[in-house]
């Protein structure tokens, strides 16, 4: 499906230039931009073509927000059109979604992204989907300081990195609740390795949010016509699973490596053309579905889902066409309807003729609430 990408502050535009530099030029990206209060962290993008990158709220002085959420909100909502005419020459109208991805503990991307979801909706009577970035617990609590390395007068504890990073991240989630069609919570506190702070893991981490938006959006985006899939998946069964009322859903996904398939030739030596399609055996396809499914679903998820359960679910299985047996495919529903508990599966597949790998992305809406997002909204009760 044509997607229409925007980075919104320092961390969505981030991403978003990592998204454009590991899939710039596949179909799935229709449009891309980035939008920021900070001129510095604009400049400081590297795939994202200069046209495409906007700093904008003059009142900020190039120089961003510092977390004021209040200052930024007040922006959104004054440069919220201006954005989207920022947008036109992009074509944004023929975008089948819009994709707002924005860290929602900051300001500036924060405070501007209620206010241009809610004008994309209104514009184009499209999805505006938004994947936000929740703060970790260590952003929003003083550090303890080493006596040892900073000296006997040092203070006991550092003042946090980012003292309203939580309180700004259950504001926003709260008004996003109104005014999108769905949010896909990013937890990166779930995400870190044991002993790696959010700063060393960002290259990773954002690696992960592209990898897992090109899997959703992309799937089944071809010209070739052996990539055409056999059950098609398109933007109105994204919008079916998601649901339209600013709920939050979860993205799963999972690869597994795989032998190429063998052609056979009838003569022997593949002679006038006469190769036989490339088969693959059927148990080594099932149980390779059937494990990226499990794996899809029980593995880290962007955000937690709570006992696997979930209203409505949307699975897409991928790789070589040979791999995606269509029996394999069938009990993986089955086996997800169970799973989640949920009477509404939809199902497509994508076709990679050259790839090296089968995939599942599994995408659960109407989910319970995620244990950190409820602690998140708690910094506001």
């Amino acid at each position: 499906m044509r997607v229409h990408v925007i980075g919104l502050g320092g961390a969505g535009g981030r991403i978003v230039d990592r998204l454009v530099a590991d899939h710039d030029g596949e179909r799935f990206l229709h449009g891309v931009s980035a939008f920021d209060t900070d001129a510095a962290a604009l400049d400081a993008l590297r795939e994202i073509d200069a046209s495409r990158r906007y700093c904008f709220g003059d009142a900020a002085g190039g120089d961003g927000l510092g977390g004021d959420l209040h200052a930024a909100r007040r922006l959104g909502d004054a440069h919220a059109s201006e954005l989207g005419r920022e947008m036109d020459d992009q074509r944004p109208s023929m975008a089948e979604a819009f994709l707002l991805v924005v860290g929602l503990g900051g300001g500036a991307g924060a405070g501007v992204c209620p206010a241009l979801a809610a004008e994309l909706m209104r514009l184009y009577d499209t999805p505006v989907y938004v994947l936000g970035l929740l703060p970790t617990p260590a952003e929003s609590k003083p550090t303890a300081v080493d006596p040892a390395t900073a000296g006997a007068a040092a203070p006991e504890e550092r003042p946090p990195e980012r003292p309203l990073a939580e309180k700004n991240a259950a504001r926003t989630l709260e008004a996003l609740s109104e005014r999108c069609s769905a949010v896909f919570p990013f937890d990166n506190d779930a995400w870190l390795r044991p002993g790696e702070d959010l700063t060393e893991a960002r290259s990773r981490l954002n690696g992960v949010v592209a990898e897992r938006v090109a899997a959703l959006f992309g799937a089944g985006e071809s010209d070739d016509a052996e990539s055409t899939p056999q059950q098609v998946l398109d933007a109105s069964d994204v919008a079916r699973a998601v649901g339209g009322d600013g709920e939050i859903a979860a993205i799963g996904y999972a690869t597994q490596a795989v032998e190429p398939a063998e052609s056979e030739s009838r003569f022997g030596l593949g002679l006038f053309g006469s190769a036989e399609p490339a088969t693959v055996d059927a148990s080594a396809a099932v149980s390779a579905i059937e494990t990226t499914i499990r794996k899809a679903v029980r593995g880290k998820n962007t955000v937690e889902v709570r006992e696997g359960r979930a209203d409505r679910t949307l699975l897409v299985v991928g790789g070589p066409p040979p791999w995606l047996n269509r029996e394999a495919i069938a009990d993986g529903r089955r086996w997800l309807a169970d799973e989640t508990g949920s009477d509404a599966i939809l199902s497509g597949d994508a076709p990679v003729p050259d790839g090296e790998s089968v995939f599942a992305v599994v995408i659960r809406s109407g989910i319970d609430e995620p244990r950190r997002v409820r602690e998140i909204r708690s910094a506001i009760e």
